[in-house]
């Protein structure tokens, strides 16, 4: 059965070399020059090999254009990652059907500028931003804009990627995060912090046709959601100092129901059985298949492999497996249904 990872990552090796100009992270420096899937191309396709069913769309590695270099930078940045991800789907179509923008988010005018020019121009099928932007919230105004363009301009859906430097404690005692638990576990924590202020802005009622793919199958909100259901019911309640009891009678929905809107990758180490309570909360219609290439610890397959082998394990209707392997990507990228094999 055809299957369309839509949640993997490349860095265009111009990207790698202006990375390890401006980055003032060795860490992620390190990490992502010792990934060769990553901006070895010819090695990623060879390894792909092995799944001839497999295409993938492709998605910029962190770190994203604003944590490299500041307003008057990143914009040239978004530009290099986008032409060179472009020219890689042009390389190779059949392997890889599309590419998602990156954007400068700490310029929004000319992250409305670059997003107009990759999809325009070089064919994206969609934007990445990270869940903050150097620390500020999607939520704030300033960024509105571009969930607007990207929605009702573009009618086109956004990858939201995790974010969270080592250098943010664990605790307020401490310095900087170990034994990278910021990675590791304040990822998703982030995600979920993300979605809920998406949530509580009202975001999703200004735009309802917004589509936002969240990795990792929408992190905690899964697992977490009849804590999110139940406590959430009580908004304001622990509350002196804002009047949450209006913003929860203001809402059209119950908070859980906004939740429900995202979409989810299947992204979660190949552990079925999470996969299992993403698919419950979400649906398959909101749950797409995902790898997040090339970071596990074979530097490649494993993830691919492992998450292909998450799903089959679930012994799902044929249906569920068309929709959660193609059929959702396929409409969220707004390209043609082609043949399921």
């Amino acid at each position: 059965m055809k299957k369309i990872d839509i949640f993997n990552h490349v860095m265009p090796v111009a990207y790698l070399d202006l990375m390890k100009q401006h980055s003032k992270d060795q860490g992620i420096v390190k990490r992502m020059s010792g990934l060769r899937m990553l901006w070895d191309i010819e090695a990623r396709v060879h390894m792909l090999e092995q799944w001839p069913e497999v295409q993938q769309v492709l998605t910029l590695a962190l770190p994203p254009p604003e944590a490299l270099g500041g307003p008057d930078l990143a914009p040239e940045l978004a530009r290099v990652a986008n032409d060179g991800m472009a020219r890689m789907v042009a390389r190779w179509p059949q392997r890889f059907p599309a590419f998602v923008a990156s954007l400068p988010m700490n310029n929004v005018p000319a992250a409305l500028e670059e997003m107009d020019r990759a999809i325009n121009q070089l064919g994206a099928r969609g934007v990445q931003v990270c869940t903050s932007v150097n620390g500020r919230p999607l939520d704030e105004e300033a960024f509105f804009p571009v969930f607007e363009r990207i929605t009702v301009h573009h009618g086109m859906p956004v990858w939201m990627h995790p974010i969270r430097p080592g250098s943010r404690p664990d605790y307020t005692s401490e310095d900087k995060s170990k034994f990278e638990i910021w990675q590791v576990l304040g990822w998703p924590y982030e995600t979920s912090v993300a979605m809920a202020r998406i949530v509580f802005s009202g975001m999703l009622e200004r735009l309802p046709e917004l589509r936002i793919i969240t990795h990792h199958c929408g992190a905690m909100a899964p697992y977490f959601g009849g804590r999110m259901d139940t406590l959430w019911a009580q908004l304001g309640s622990r509350s002196a100092d804002d009047n949450y009891e209006e913003l929860l009678k203001r809402m059209a929905r119950k908070p859980i129901e906004y939740f429900k809107m995202f979409y989810a990758d299947t992204v979660l180490g190949g552990s079925a059985s999470a996969l299992r309570c993403g698919l419950d909360f979400f649906g398959a219609d909101k749950v797409v298949f995902a790898s997040d290439c090339p970071f596990d610890p074979e530097g490649g397959p494993m993830f691919i492999r492992e998450g292909i082998r998450s799903i089959e394990d679930l012994g799902l209707a044929e249906p569920d497996r068309r929709k959660i392997y193609f059929e959702n990507a396929l409409k969220l990228l707004g390209l043609p249904t082609g043949p399921s094999t």
